[in-house]
């Protein structure tokens, strides 16, 4: 493995903003990306009924090893950063998790009660697992004990309200240099998308920049709160530590 390649881990959970992350950073003329390559792996071990399945556990190794052994290895395009865009629930236990510490981590955060509700618009009401909220907190508390320090933290709604303040503050913290390519992206699909894009990606799809949110949510139904409430301590543990943006210290 190079030392010279900065390795980005960005732990996320569904419904954030995380493809529009790696459109982010993959529009810098110097990274490579990777999308969600454990899903397979997850796919694989829970039997889960996610649309596209087949196409997704025939796209990708099924063996965690081996995927370890392509997040560590040759960079795509030989470039000098590579950016792994990771959903924390597909980390599931016996995973060797010791890879970790060759990368540079960072936590995409977002209000679980935002989550939940669209989350249920396409699957129904979720467990605190599979929305990945309990399973980001151990990774988080991990890496920080690792470090001595909390690793970088963003917030979705932070980076969608001002993006180019929060994202070079996160640049900052990975010890890499802030470019203005991160702002702004052509429309359409890539190569580098999962084959599970044309199920999820519409939107982002669409997409080419970071649009402030609009919509306000209102109360939650029961189901969902209950959810809520259960994963509500383990967001605000990671919320505390965000880089903010404008009207909040970073």
């Amino acid at each position: 493995m190079s030392a010279d390649v900065v390795r980005i881990a960005m732990w996320s959970g569904p419904r954030n903003i995380s493809t529009a992350m790696m459109r982010s950073f993959e529009n810098r003329p110097d990274t490579s990306v990777i999308d969600e390559p454990f899903y397979a792996c997850y796919l694989e071990r829970t039997g889960a009924d996610h649309p596209l399945r087949d196409e997704v556990l025939a796209s990708q190794p099924v063996d965690p090893r081996l995927v370890v052994e392509m997040l560590l290895g040759p960079v795509p395009g030989g470039r000098p950063v590579f950016y792994q865009k990771h959903m924390t629930h597909h980390m599931l236990d016996g995973i060797d998790l010791s890879w970790v510490a060759s990368v540079r981590n960072a936590f995409l955060i977002r209000d679980p009660q935002d989550v939940l509700v669209s989350y249920a618009k396409v699957r129904g009401v979720p467990t605190p697992e599979e929305i990945g909220v309990p399973q980001q907190r151990v990774l988080f508390e991990r890496e920080a004990d690792r470090l001595g320090h909390a690793p970088a933290v963003v917030d979705g709604g932070d980076v969608l309200r001002n993006p180019g303040l929060v994202l070079s503050r996160l640049c900052e913290r990975l010890g890499m240099p802030f470019l203005p390519h991160m702002l702004a992206w052509p429309p359409g699909p890539r190569d580098t998308d999962g084959v599970w894009a044309p199920a999820w990606y519409a939107s982002v799809e669409r997409s080419t920049g970071f649009v402030a949110p609009r919509e306000e949510r209102g109360a939650l139904p029961d189901e969902l709160r209950r959810v809520a409430d259960l994963v509500c301590g383990d967001y605000e543990r990671l919320s505390a530590f965000k880089i903010g943006g404008a009207s909040v210290p970073g």
